[in-house]
C-alpha cells in the first residue's frame, strides 16, 4: 500500500549534491556569451511503454501504458499480481526498454500533479527503494512547488522552471549526464552528471494527479 504522502517526503529532502557536466564524451566550444558541450554519443528515437510488471500497487496504467494515474487508496498488494519486478514500498514504475547506450529523448505531460518524479534508472534496482534515494537512479522531482535533481538520496534545487505542463528528458549515456528540458525553448534547464555502467530504464515516481509519457520523438535541435 502507497505510503502518505508526508512519510513520503522522508527519501526526497536530506543532503545535496553536484550538478555539472562530464567532459568525458564531450568537447567544450566557445562561441558569445556561452558554453556548448557537444556529444560523441549516437541519437536514436527510443520508443517505450509504462511496465505494469514494475508499477506500484497505488499506480494504474491507462492509454495503452503510456500514461500513468495515482490511486489515493490504491490496491490491496494482496489483489496484485505478485511479480518480483514490482515496487513493493514506493509509488513508483519503470518504462519497458532498456538502455545501454546512446543518447534518447521523450517528453513527459504533467496533469493535475504536485508531487512527482522524472528520470532514469538502473533496471536492477531494488524494488524496495524510492528513484532518487541511491546511486542507480537519476531524477528530476517537483514537491512543494519546488522543482530539485536527486541522486544517491542527495537533491539540489532546481530554479527559474516554475511549473509547466510538459517536460522533457535526455539521457547521453556515453556521455554521462541526464538532462531537464524546456519543451517550449528548447533548452536544457538541469544536469544531473552519473556514470552509467548498467542498463538504465525511464523511470517515474508519482503521488498524487496523472503523467503521460511522449516516446519516439526526435531530440530538438540545438540542446547540445
Amino acid at each position: 500500500m502507497a505510503m502518505p504522502v508526508s512519510a513520503a517526503r522522508v527519501c526526497r529532502l536530506a543532503g545535496r549534491t553536484v550538478s555539472s557536466l562530464s567532459a568525458g564524451h564531450r568537447r567544450a566550444v566557445n562561441l558569445p556569451a556561452r558554453t556548448c558541450f557537444i556529444s560523441t554519443s549516437t541519437a536514436s528515437s527510443l520508443q517505450f511503454r509504462l511496465d505494469e510488471r514494475t508499477a506500484h500497487s497505488s499506480l494504474d496504467l491507462f492509454k495503452k501504458d503510456t500514461g500513468v494515474i495515482y490511486r489515493m487508496m490504491g490496491l490491496d498488494p494482496s489483489q496484485v499480481q505478485d511479480d518480483p519486478e514490482r515496487f513493493r514500498d514506493w509509488a513508483v514504475v519503470f518504462g519497458d526498454k532498456t538502455i545501454s547506450s546512446g543518447r534518447h529523448y521523450w517528453e513527459v505531460t504533467v496533469k493535475k500533479s504536485q508531487e512527482f518524479r522524472l528520470g532514469v534508472a538502473e533496471a536492477a534496482m531494488s524494488r524496495d527503494d524510492c528513484v532518487g534515494t541511491n546511486s542507480s537512479s537519476w531524477v528530476f522531482g517537483y514537491a512543494q512547488r519546488k522543482w530539485f535533481a536527486m541522486t544517491s538520496n542527495k537533491m539540489v534545487p532546481v530554479t527559474l522552471v516554475g511549473k509547466p505542463d510538459r517536460v522533457g528528458i535526455l539521457l547521453d549515456y556515453e556521455g554521462g549526464f541526464l538532462g531537464l528540458v524546456d519543451v517550449e525553448q528548447p533548452r536544457i534547464i538541469h544536469t544531473l552528471r552519473g556514470q552509467f555502467k548498467a542498463p538504465l530504464c525511464p523511470a517515474f515516481g508519482l503521488w498524487d494527479g496523472e503523467l503521460l509519457t511522449h516516446s519516439g520523438l526526435e531530440e530538438p535541435e540545438g540542446l547540445m
